[in-house]
């Protein structure tokens, strides 16, 4: 992964902020390859990569369009141990940009629940569940079709994602009983499954 230029970083907006409440508008293929938009994606790519995160939407930089950029591999998984890894099903998502994206939930693949959190919620974690594995329709940066299919944590990113393009955060989705400090989840929920959350806060998987 590429260093992030910090003059690029931009601030992140915190929930609250009605922006991240109202539907994103489409990104015209003209506008995709202008100077100002490359240099937004860029933007987002250093933002991302300085907070740290795997994704953001460009709502959570106050653009309300629908353009989002992703990003996971090793810099991001630390110490998590490879059953985790391979629990949540968390490989090498290469950096993707998803300009209006539409999300095709693949429901015979089932459903996962996982811890989740979002740069825009600082501080807090909670179980979500979402479908296991999508298929995304989108455009990349220089304004190209793609189709492409996404399983365990990849499809988490982007589901999450693209619901911030219709102005939705985690938080509308999170087991409520669940939410935690993130301090807190790293003292006592990190590495152990969500179903033993869940049956200790009482709340259904």
């Amino acid at each position: 992964m590429r260093r992030a230029d910090h003059d690029d970083i931009l601030p992140i907006v915190m929930c609250g902020d009605p922006i991240l409440r109202q539907g994103a508008g489409a990104v015209g293929r003209a506008a995709l390859v202008s100077p100002e938009m490359v240099h937004l994606i860029a933007q987002m790519r250093s933002t991302m990569e300085a907070a740290p995160g795997v994704g953001l939407a460009a709502p959570q930089v106050g653009v309300p369009l629908r353009l989002a950029v992703a990003y996971d591999g090793p810099e991001h998984w630390g110490q998590v141990p490879k059953a985790d890894l391979e629990a949540r099903e968390r490989t090498l998502l290469p950096f993707t940009v998803m300009v209006n994206p539409v999300l095709t939930p693949i429901e015979e693949a089932g459903y996962a629940s996982f811890y989740e959190g979002c740069l825009s919620v600082p501080g807090l974690t909670g179980v979500v569940k979402r479908y296991r594995q999508v298929t995304v329709d989108a455009w990349d940066e220089t304004g190209q079709p793609y189709s492409r299919t996404y399983t365990g944590w990849a499809a988490r990113i982007a589901q999450h994602e693209i619901d911030h393009l219709a102005g939705m955060l985690y938080l509308d989705r999170v087991r409520a009983r669940s939410i935690s400090t993130v301090d807190l989840y790293a003292q006592r929920w990190a590495g152990r499954e969500p179903a033993e959350a869940a049956e200790a806060l009482g709340f259904e998987l």
